[in-house]
């Protein structure tokens, strides 16, 4: 497998970055390249130009103030996995960002280049939609519920930048993931948390796109225990359904993984 010829650059600033996507025919955003780079070796995609965001340090942050964690768009994997701040703050996002993948993986993909590619067998989308954070980008500020809008899609205009992260700081949350054994993506990740305005539930890798479990988020807000939940199903038609897994055996892990994430908070 080769790729088409293409010209990298390696931008100063992200003005420089947004300046060059708009000078170029058909450019490609690089931050990880975990997913873009075997694309194009498949030559499912042959971009004019790859603008390697790596080099930004102004990207790869972690903050935290009394009720918020920050976190910039190219911090890795494996920083967001073993930060202190992280983990007294949100523990089970720390938890989740241990299990994406391997080593390798973790220690060269990023959460702004997870995010904006919306695999929807991420983990970091559930995590993002169950916390309800903001996504900040060189133009806004996103919501989480409105930032997932289809299969590999996100509300990002063309040219636009995930620049940060903003995660309110729970009262509890929680993460459990059935982990296909050989990507290690989620068949199905629910990520589960109390905060501020109630309680939210986000699913990821059941369906085409991370979703919210409504019926679920009513029960744990009367009372948030693993049983609360345990008669609740999820409809299985819309759900994904492939080689490891039916669609009705989804929407059975929403539930089991659900709980388990429910008992982990």
């Amino acid at each position: 497998m080769y790729t088409k010829p293409f010209s990298y650059h390696r931008p100063k600033s992200l003005e420089d970055a947004v300046a060059l996507f708009g000078k170029s025919s058909d450019p490609r955003y690089l931050a990880g390249g975990q997913t873009l780079i075997p694309t194009m070796k498949q030559r499912l995609a042959a971009p004019s130009d790859l603008i390697d965001l790596g080099g930004l340090s102004a990207l790869a942050f972690i903050r935290k103030s009394a009720d918020m964690l920050m976190i910039g768009a190219g911090t890795r994997h494996a920083a967001v996995a073993t930060s202190a701040d992280v983990k007294s703050a949100i523990p089970a996002l720390a938890y989740l960002a241990e299990g994406i993948g391997d080593p390798a993986v973790r220690h060269r993909g990023t959460i702004g280049g997870s995010l904006a590619n919306n695999d929807p067998a991420a983990d970091y989308p559930a995590a993002v939609l169950g916390l309800g954070a903001t996504v900040k980008t060189t133009k806004r500020s996103i919501a989480a519920d409105e930032f997932f809008t289809g299969m590999f899609e996100t509300a990002l205009q063309d040219g636009e930048i995930v620049t940060e992260i903003a995660f309110p700081i729970p009262e509890k949350a929680g993460y459990a993931k059935f982990p296909n054994p050989a990507s290690r993506y989620a068949m199905v990740g629910v990520f589960v948390a109390k905060v501020k305005t109630g309680v939210r539930v986000a699913v990821t890798g059941a369906g085409p796109c991370v979703f919210r479990v409504p019926q679920m988020e009513a029960a744990l807000a009367k009372d948030f225990s693993d049983g609360a939940i345990a008669n609740i199903k999820v409809a299985a038609d819309d759900l994904n359904s492939d080689l490891h897994g039916s669609r009705e055996y989804r929407a059975h892990l929403v539930t089991v993984m659900a709980r388990r994430a429910v008992a982990g908070a």
